[in-house]
């Protein structure tokens, strides 16, 4: 018997066009032999079913929809929403509320991996490299001299709770600064400033494979801009070279430091690990964990070269999740 699989996409921030994307990829590769797939739309307005335009409410009480005269139960949920509330723990509790297995990591490892800071200073204390950096939780939290007393210029001023580098710039002058974070704090409730890491940027997706954690091939990113922001993770302006263009120690050097980062912090399904490499040490950025899937993005690239295909990727971590 088909289990029926709830795609989930939408969310509450900028990221959902991105999600929307995503959602396609996932819904074009879902194995339809094992699974019937429903695609679920989480706006901040509604929470809706739409197959051929019938735009159906979803019963929050159970995640339910009622179809023809007939209710739909699913089996799982497989999580695409880029940002709020489908990567920052909320959907992720409120499915444990209800008992719905799900494919992401469980909603406090969600809610960490989400905050930037908070995320790093743990990564950190486990002695994983990071760049140094200060919370702002509001403009006036630190004066600009005590910024760059600290961190120097450039710095990277972000969003501490956002993606897509959404509001994300690289300050070379002081003068930029205060408008940086006035920026950042548009598209974000905290502000993150780091240190600049001159380096390589590479990226390492990885999963349960169901026998083991399992690091996909390493992906470097060279990128003309500034950093790799939005144009050039979504509209091509950045070139990933797959395998990465580094030795082979250092290939074993991060894939190791991926998988132990999956797991001491208890992560699940798909995730990518974002580092700059400097002075031959992989220093960790962020950790994404529901990595974009759309044609554009890079993890499901990352399979491909390692010859796994979507559907038996998408078909591992549902089956990891209702085990």
């Amino acid at each position: 018997m088909k289990m029926n699989i709830a795609v989930i996409d939408g969310g509450f921030s900028e990221e959902a066009q991105i999600s929307f994307k995503s959602a396609d990829t996932v819904m074009k590769n879902l194995n339809n032999t094992a699974y019937r797939a429903h695609r679920i739309r989480i706006t901040d307005k509604n929470w809706v079913y739409d197959p051929n335009g019938k735009h159906l409410t979803v019963n929050k009480n159970d995640f339910s929809v009622l179809l023809e005269g007939k209710i739909i139960r699913f089996d799982c949920a497989l999580i695409v929403i880029h940002g709020t509330p489908g990567e920052d723990g909320k959907l992720q509790a409120y499915f444990d509320l209800i008992g719905i297995p799900y494919t992401t990591c469980n909603h406090l490892t969600s809610t960490l991996t989400f905050n930037k800071y908070y995320c790093n200073r743990i990564l950190d204390s486990l002695g994983f490299a990071c760049a140094k950096a200060l919370l702002l939780r509001s403009k006036g939290d630190y004066t600009d001299k005590e910024i760059i007393d600290y961190l120097k210029l450039p710095c990277f001023v972000k969003p501490n709770d956002g993606g897509s580098s959404f509001g994300a710039s690289k300050v070379t002058t002081e003068n930029k600064l205060r408008e940086a974070i006035k920026n950042a704090f548009t598209h974000g409730k905290e502000v993150i400033v780091e240190e600049f890491l001159a380096g390589t940027e590479v990226t390492n997706g990885v999963y349960f494979n169901g026998e083991k954690v399992y690091p996909l091939p390493i992906t470097e990113i060279v990128t003309p801009n500034e950093f790799f922001d939005y144009d050039a993770k979504y509209n091509g302006e950045s070139t990933e070279i797959t395998p990465a263009r580094i030795s082979d120690q250092l290939t074993e050097k991060i894939k190791s430091t991926t998988k132990e980062i999956y797991e001491k912090l208890g992560l699940a399904g798909v995730c990518r690990v974002d580092y700059i490499i400097r002075d031959n040490i992989p220093c960790v950025i962020e950790i994404n964990t529901v990595p974009g899937q759309s044609a554009e993005s890079i993890t499901p690239k990352m399979a491909a070269i390692e010859g796994i295909s979507l559907e038996a990727l998408y078909s591992t971590i549902i089956e990891q999740a209702i085990k």
